[in-house]
């Protein structure tokens, strides 16, 4: 009895055994390695990064905002219509002798207008054409009654003479505002490529420093076997053993260190880049680049062509001038001109009312004038004039500071070229030398630990400096582009489709 039981325990163990071989063996099967270059981890944070996606629903609101400013300057059609305005009550109603008494009135009115309206913005004016018809119904104790009036067309036009009219500036500036949202928006995915590639190099590297410690573990790991053989032939001393058993386990340490760090920026990688997936991500250095110079000249003129900031210095001092517009017009002599013409005619029956149909004319003319106000507008205006000077002057400082920063931007992105090419040769050269050094100790021909080591941290320091200055240069033409909004690769400015973006 007790050999049957332990043959059961024994296969239930091999069938444990053999599930979990199994599942291991799936789960490496399932799992992939995905390759990302620079150019695709830009292109998914453009498309799915949330500052991407804040981005184009804050430039869609400013999209559907300018179409709505442009609908109000096109003909507006409106139906106005009472059915029915029923009224019984008791009022007031003055007779001929100029008395009046309270008189029972029970009657019910319809009424029905079509017209057109459509805003001048040139003059600030109001142009309508309207039609309609209305209907009253009297219901006396005896008997009742119906009448029509239709007015078959009124056409008409109201004008302010002096009022500051707000269309005029709103047709200037408001497209000015799309523009600039239009131009920000761009300028946000430029921005997002510049995050995106922070986060790739951020990850390469750490990538990288977790390929070089556990390089670096593999070659004292061998260092370490052959120093103990040549211990124990009495070649070398106990403290040079000693010394690369230490540096071993300083290798192991930062093994396990780099792979910590590796862990957590991988997961911020796939954060940002909102990636839901398990499987192993490598990167690809772009190493593939076509060294360029740019004229300081052409990237100043790119960004005050193609950036917000340019288009921002004008919309700044034209709202400055439309506050002073309005200062200077506010609460000083104002005049409303009204004037309308039309066709109407009364009966009690619809044909009719459309019959010999009379002339209806109506002009007014208002005027508004400050007699005294205490120098309140003079104090408005005075307010307006100042905040005026003061966007002019500020403007115009920071258009110095906007031109310094692209030439500073441009001396760093063309300096890149001659840094990129020395830290390129110091890591081949560390490289071999280091490969050299480490052949040379394990034939025998150096017996100096410390002059492995120093190879070995030069090594090391080149290839990760290798690597930033790939960084740098990679975020120096970004940050070019941004500032000025201009791709100097195809010599052409960066655009986007509108369309594609609504959809």
């Amino acid at each position: 009895m007790k050999t049957s039981k332990n043959i059961k325990i024994s296969l239930l163990g091999l069938i444990i055994f053999l599930i979990g071989i199994n599942s291991e063996s799936n789960t490496i099967k399932s799992q992939q390695t995905i390759t990302y270059t620079l150019e695709e981890v830009i292109k998914l944070a453009q498309d799915q990064s949330p500052d991407a996606l804040i981005a184009k629903h804050t430039f869609r609101r400013s999209y559907w905002g300018f179409r709505s400013f442009k609908a109000q300057y096109l003909p507006g059609i409106r139906l106005n219509a009472t059915l029915p305005n029923i009224n019984r009550s008791i009022n007031a109603v003055q007779g001929q002798d100029g008395t009046s008494v309270y008189t029972s009135q029970s009657f019910t009115d319809y009424s029905v207008d079509l017209s057109i309206n459509q805003k001048v913005g040139l003059t600030g004016g109001e142009f309508f054409i309207s039609s309609g018809i209305r209907r009253l119904d009297n219901f006396l104790p005896d008997t009742s009654t119906t009448s029509y009036l239709s007015n078959m067309i009124n056409i008409g036009f109201s004008q302010p003479l002096f009022q500051y009219n707000a269309y005029k500036w709103d047709k200037i500036i408001e497209p000015m505002k799309y523009d600039v949202a239009r131009r920000k928006y761009i300028e946000t995915n430029e921005t997002v490529a510049l995050t995106a590639l922070n986060h790739f190099f951020t990850l390469l590297l750490a990538q990288v420093e977790l390929e070089i410690a556990k390089k670096n573990e593999s070659n004292y790991d061998t260092l370490f076997r052959i120093a103990k053989g040549r211990y124990t032939l009495g070649k070398i001393a106990e403290n040079e053993l000693l010394q690369l058993e230490l540096n071993l386990l300083k290798a192991q340490a930062s093994v396990e260190v780099s792979q910590l760090d590796y862990e957590n920026k991988l997961f911020t990688f796939k954060s940002y880049l909102r990636l839901k997936t398990n499987d192993e991500i490598v990167l690809v250095p772009p190493t593939n680049i076509e060294h360029f110079d740019v004229p300081v000249q052409t990237a100043i003129d790119q960004a005050k062509e193609n950036t917000s900031s340019g288009l921002e210095f004008q919309r700044r001092l034209l709202d400055a001038e439309s506050n002073l517009d309005q200062a200077k017009k506010n609460g000083r002599l104002d005049a409303d001109i009204y004037a309308m013409f039309g066709l109407t005619q009364s009966s009690d029956n619809i044909p009719d009312s459309y019959k010999n149909p009379l002339d209806e004319e109506r002009v007014s003319i208002g005027i508004t004038v400050p007699i005294l106000d205490w120098g309140e507008a003079k104090g408005r205006i005075k307010m307006a004039e100042s905040s005026l000077e003061l966007v002019q002057t500020a403007v115009e400082q920071e258009k110095i500071d906007f031109e310094q920063n692209i030439f500073i931007e441009v001396m760093q992105f063309n300096m890149q070229k001659k840094q990129l090419y020395i830290a390129a040769k110091s890591d081949t050269v560390a490289q071999k030398r280091f490969d050299v050094t480490q052949k040379r100790y394990m034939i025998g021909k150096v017996n100096d630990v410390l002059e492995l080591n120093n190879a070995q941290i030069d090594n090391d320091n080149s290839k990760k400096g290798y690597y930033s200055s790939l960084m740098n240069y990679w975020q120096s033409y970004y940050n070019l582009r941004q500032l000025t909004l201009y791709d100097f690769k195809r010599n052409t400015p960066i655009t986007f489709d509108v369309d594609e973006l609504l959809r």
